[in-house]
């Protein structure tokens, strides 16, 4: 089956983290072997194609917090956008060699889709198949708006490639308060809101403050998203969403991506300390299963991976090796009682349509 996820740091990984992608993940974590946390990745193209990943959000990732960290939170707005500029190059380098095509349209999103469905069609099985699969698609997300310099900036940015964009990530981002946070919506936020409307910007919610969130929402008429979250009633804590949330998606017809991060998907879980195998792939089933009976219905939940998003197999649920592993997922739904037609909008559909209503 084609699967979409809505959440992969594909050009993190490359860059900050130094990792040819288009080498598959094993060579990866062999040359990895006896780094500090490194050797456990997950996520490479030779995987992805393998996966049937037909279509990726894949993000740019650089905050600027004025809590600076190596390789991921910079001492300044001005290294924060040239991170990202840098990352949106890897992802048209990419491009140019022909691995991806940056999706940025409904007709180019439909032709995308049809190439991979009829190269599925034919395809006879064996790992010789992929070899002649078509390019991954990309959609370019941004996670935390920081390396936007100013709110007029962002049309750049659409020019760029850009087509959703969250405004924060953990921490008091220039825009809105993020995870960890009780920060709402800064000076800032409302004219990049406005901007992202005039603009047909998506907007993700994912990695709100609960104040963001509301005020966002109040603020914003477009479509939203949540790329890669889970349910708070499973898991209390802030980074996830209460039913109050996810219900106020449903409303905008907005989708829920879920997320693969271990300590998201049961409470209490510690890298290191809580027993690997407590997490499977069926515990992220839980919450898809948790949305579509808290919604009535399949069509607002999916995938968001965040696979390899700051951390690899130690994190993941433990019967998954590469993403190529997605492909289990739509068996676990149907043992499950899910019908066909279900499982193909939460694994790949409830995307699409949500792009076509977009991108109409």
């Amino acid at each position: 089956m084609l699967i979409i996820d809505a959440h992969l740091d594909i050009s993190m990984n490359a860059l900050q983290g130094n990792r040819d992608l288009l080498s598959s993940a094993y060579t990866i974590r062999t040359q990895e072997v006896g780094m500090p946390d490194k050797g456990q990745g997950t996520v490479a193209l030779p995987e992805m194609r393998q996966g049937r990943i037909a279509l990726s959000f894949v993000t740019l990732f650089a905050r600027s917090t004025g809590r600076s960290s190596p390789h991921s939170d910079f001492a300044s707005p001005a290294q924060s956008y040239g991170i990202a500029q840098g990352q949106l190059a890897y992802y048209r380098a990419l491009e140019s060699m022909g691995y991806v095509r940056i999706i940025t349209n409904r007709e180019q999103l439909d032709r995308h889709i049809n190439a991979w469905q009829a190269w599925e069609s034919t395809a006879i099985g064996g790992a010789n198949d992929y070899d002649n699969a078509p390019p991954l698609g990309f959609v370019i997300s941004m996670e935390g708006a920081d390396p936007i310099l100013t709110p007029t900036q962002l049309e750049a940015w659409v020019d760029g490639g850009l087509r959703l964009l969250g405004l924060t990530h953990y921490g008091p981002g220039r825009y809105a308060g993020g995870t960890g946070t009780e920060l709402g919506l800064t000076e800032l936020g409302p004219p990049l809101l406005a901007e992202m409307e005039r603009l047909g910007v998506i907007l993700d919610l994912t990695h709100c403050s609960d104040q963001a969130f509301w005020q966002a929402l109040e603020r914003y008429n477009g479509l939203v998203l949540a790329s890669h979250n889970n349910c708070r009633a499973l898991v209390p804590h802030q980074r996830q969403f209460s039913d109050e949330q996810l219900r106020a998606i449903f409303e905008r017809d907005g989708i829920i991506g879920a997320a693969f991060d271990a300590w998201m998907l049961r409470p209490g879980w510690v890298t290191g300390v809580s027993p690997h195998e407590s997490v499977t792939l069926n515990t992220v089933v839980d919450h898809i299963d948790y949305i579509c009976q808290l919604a009535g219905n399949s069509r607002h939940a999916a995938i968001g991976t965040d696979l390899d998003g700051g951390y690899g197999r130690e994190q993941s649920p433990s019967d998954l090796d590469t993403i190529a592993d997605l492909q289990t997922i739509p068996g676990l739904l149907e043992e499950r009682g899910y019908s066909n037609d279900d499982i193909a909008a939460i694994m790949h559909g409830n995307w699409l349509q949500f792009l076509h209503e977009a991108w109409g």
